[in-house]
């Protein structure tokens, strides 16, 4: 039972960061009906961003503090915001009126050239860095379980964020645009709505999500490189088609439950080489069996 229960709470650690990633990916794709495949390449720059910030931050405030950390956490968010915007008006907005499978091919393109032109020397390295310890880290040990806090932090910085989130969503006049816009763009362009406002700050409210998943994993895997977002950023994909793409908490669920499994698929003999694989397999019967996913909706379109 301690074992089941510590692999619980690594599972959930791990699930928290999915979904960060994952809400980047649905709120996209419930405004603009695509999937941006540049996003996991924005949650590898939120944990370069963290790596070069720490040492600035630490140099006005005590090493490994919790003020550092946080100031550390928003700049990042602020930072890769900007970044998400930025994506959306080069890459995404001049081909808006264009097919669906452009844009698509565009958003493998711009993930592409953002991680190989990351592994360049002059800009990041190929090479893993050693991710800089924030906080101070120490372990509570109860009922043969332990949590670090670093668990405690990601598992508390989620669920403040998806709160957040879901307060914007829900109860500001932005978050009413948002809605209506994903509802209907045309209807929602007559009745005064800036388009391409709401679109900006979609995207940078996705990519500053997935500036923080990009430093709460860091901090609790320790190495960061260019490549990094590739797998993860596919996994958070997973997770919100999962829980319903579209639906922000589909996909908080749908990441919760993919880390679960994937933590206890790792603890498995026998299956712990084909924890990545599972999660890959589940994408296929949940297209099989539930296209919609576990919170979606099954929507009829006109061809």
């Amino acid at each position: 039972m301690a074992e089941f229960l510590q692999q619980l709470i690594n599972g959930l650690a791990l699930g928290a960061i999915y979904a960060l990633i994952a809400l980047g990916y649905t709120m996209v794709y419930g405004v603009l009906r695509f999937i941006n495949f540049a996003h996991g390449d924005v949650f590898m720059l939120g944990a370069f961003a963290g790596y070069y910030l720490a040492p600035l931050v630490n140099r006005c405030l005590p090493a490994q503090s919790y003020l550092g950390g946080a100031i550390v956490l928003v700049l990042a968010m602020l930072i890769c915001a900007v970044l998400g915007m930025l994506i959306e008006f080069l890459a995404y907005r001049p081909l808006r009126n264009r097919p669906k499978l452009t844009v698509l091919i565009t958003a493998i393109g711009v993930s592409l050239f953002i991680e190989y032109s990351c592994q360049h020397e002059a800009i990041f390295g190929a090479a893993p860095r050693k991710f800089p310890d924030l906080i101070p880290t120490t372990a509570w040990h109860f009922w043969g379980l332990v949590l670090s806090s670093n668990q405690v932090i990601v598992l508390a910085t989620t669920l403040l964020l998806l709160g957040g989130l879901s307060y914007i969503v829900k109860r500001t006049r932005i978050g009413t645009a948002m809605r209506a816009v994903a509802f209907n763009e045309q209807a929602a362009a007559l009745m005064g709505v800036n388009i391409n406002s709401i679109i900006s700050f979609t995207f940078a409210l996705g990519s500053a999500l997935a500036a923080a998943g990009g430093i709460l994993f860091a901090m609790n895997y320790a190495s960061i490189e260019p490549l990094m977002g590739v797998q993860t950023g596919l996994k958070a994909f997973i997770a919100a088609v999962f829980g319903g793409i579209g639906n922000l908490p589909g996909a908080a669920l749908g990441g919760g439950i993919l880390g679960v499994i994937e933590t206890y698929a790792g603890g498995i003999p026998g299956l712990s080489n084909y924890r990545d694989g599972i999660a890959f397999a589940i994408l296929i019967l949940v297209l099989l069996f539930r296209p919609a996913g576990l919170l979606g909706k099954q929507q009829t379109e006109k061809v």
